[in-house]
């Protein structure tokens, strides 16, 4: 990522403050952060950066896969279920090579961009050559998606997986050798030799308590407090998991974790879907996140979590696009709230605050950048501004703006995104990826079979 210019001053003809919607409010950014605010700023400070429409922090995508992208509308012909998907993702990752990995992530990233996302929290297991033999670079895969965020603009926090099983007590399959280091020592060893750099963290992530077996799980839980990293886990996510994971330890994979240390404030479950009232409590009792993927959790008809009991019992939200069925995190947001309402049929379980939260601060908190995620002084300049004039967003009221924002606008609607201080998405055209959609087209058809 470029450097960010030392200071700018942008004016925001509606902005999102957390609790209220502000007209008129001048925003100066010093060396990527916020430096001062000034509300009741009626007209554009002269040369200041014009955002009309109503401005919110910067979005968070706290759980991708970016390759997934590939996979869009091809896993959408016919039936199944999440195991059969399955298939269909291994053949496309058995294509990837680092170079075009790094120019589908870039293009992946670049459309996060053009959708308000300004951190993205990439869950990444493919690590290796087809067949397991590392690259002469062992973090080349690694390395791609870091670069690819920083052509895109937007931040990274670049969750290094272990994945050593195909199963409780069986070893990888073929499609799943690539995504192994052999034990988490090594992992460890593998993954210790990236650096965090100016737009990129590095963490760590279980890819499931299926694919690292028992007695591995405590050393990368360490490996992340020696580093205060963050640290992800897909859990729950189906019930044959749970099945699985209680034939073979005699207890759900929530309270396997709890018992090897990998709960706590800087660990973030995915997905948290087939819970038991011991694993709501476990969870919120040790201040783990839960990162919630509505899109993807209908699309694979994986279910509905218990999001409502999860942050009562102190869990914070967090929301991811996870396989990119659609990237849109204003989607992600309404659909958590409509999925409870469905389940529950009744109304409001979140206030549109809440929900935006959730889709920033939240997010961003949960990747490990804990300064973004507000328009206040000190806090990283990352702005996303929606249209309020699209035929989806036009009519309420502007101090309505986080309904707005929440139930009626999507990430079409974003004419604006600032990373940084950097103005990376302008009126709605991406500043460092001229045609998004043909390097889509482009990087997708390179990795077809």
């Amino acid at each position: 990522m470029t450097p960010t210019q030392r200071t700018r001053t942008y004016w925001l003809e509606h902005a999102w403050l957390g609790t209220h919607v502000e007209p008129g409010v001048a925003v100066e950014v010093a060396d990527g952060r916020i430096a001062a605010v000034r509300t009741g700023t009626q007209t554009p400070p002269p040369g200041a950066e014009i955002l009309r429409g109503l401005t919110l922090p910067g979005l968070s995508n706290a759980h991708s896969h970016a390759f997934h992208r590939a996979l869009r509308s091809t896993v959408q012909v016919g039936s199944g279920t999440f195991w059969t998907w399955r298939e269909v993702m291994y053949a496309t990752a058995d294509r990837l090579t680092p170079e075009t990995y790094r120019e589908l992530a870039r293009a992946v990233y670049a459309e996060m961009a053009l959708a308000g996302v300004t951190s993205v929290g990439e869950f990444h297991y493919v690590h290796h050559a087809p067949g397991g033999t590392p690259y002469a670079d062992p973090n080349a895969m690694g390395e791609a998606l870091v670069e690819a965020a920083a052509d895109a603009g937007i931040r990274i926090t670049l969750l290094d997986t272990v994945y050593l099983s195909s199963g409780f007590g069986r070893p990888p399959d073929n499609h799943q050798l690539r995504f192994s280091d052999g034990s988490a020592e090594a992992w460890a060893e593998r993954c210790s030799v990236l650096k965090d750099r100016d737009h990129a963290r590095i963490g760590a992530a279980i890819h499931s308590v299926r694919a690292v077996p028992a007695d591995q799980l405590a050393t990368v839980a360490r490996w992340a407090e020696e580093r205060r990293a963050p640290l992800h886990v897909h859990l729950s996510e189906q019930t044959a998991e749970n099945d699985a994971c209680r034939e073979a330890h005699g207890c759900t994979p929530t309270r396997l974790l709890a018992d090897h240390g990998v709960l706590g404030p800087r660990t973030t479950g995915v997905h948290n879907t087939h819970l038991t009232d011991e694993d709501v409590a476990l969870i919120g009792g040790s201040g783990t996140g839960t990162c919630m993927c509505p899109t993807t959790e209908r699309d694979l008809a994986d279910g509905i979590g218990p999001a409502v009991a999860l942050q009562r019992a102190g869990s914070p939200l967090s929301l991811g696009s996870d396989s990119h069925a659609v990237i849109d995190l204003f989607e992600e947001a309404r659909a958590m709230e409509l999925n409870e309402r469905l389940r529950t049929r009744t109304r409001g379980h979140w206030t549109a605050a809440a929900l935006l939260r959730a889709a920033s601060a939240d997010g961003h908190a949960a990747l490990g950048w804990d300064g973004a995620g507000a328009i206040e002084p000190g806090a990283l300049a990352d702005l996303t501004t929606i249209a309020l004039d699209s035929v989806r967003t036009a009519g309420p009221l502007a101090r309505l703006g986080a309904e707005t924002a929440v139930f009626a606008a999507s990430a079409a609607d974003v004419s604006h995104t600032v990373v940084g201080g950097r103005h990376v998405v302008r009126d709605g055209v991406h500043t460092l990826v001229p045609d998004v959609p043909k390097a889509l087209a482009d990087a997708v058809e390179a990795l077809r079979g």
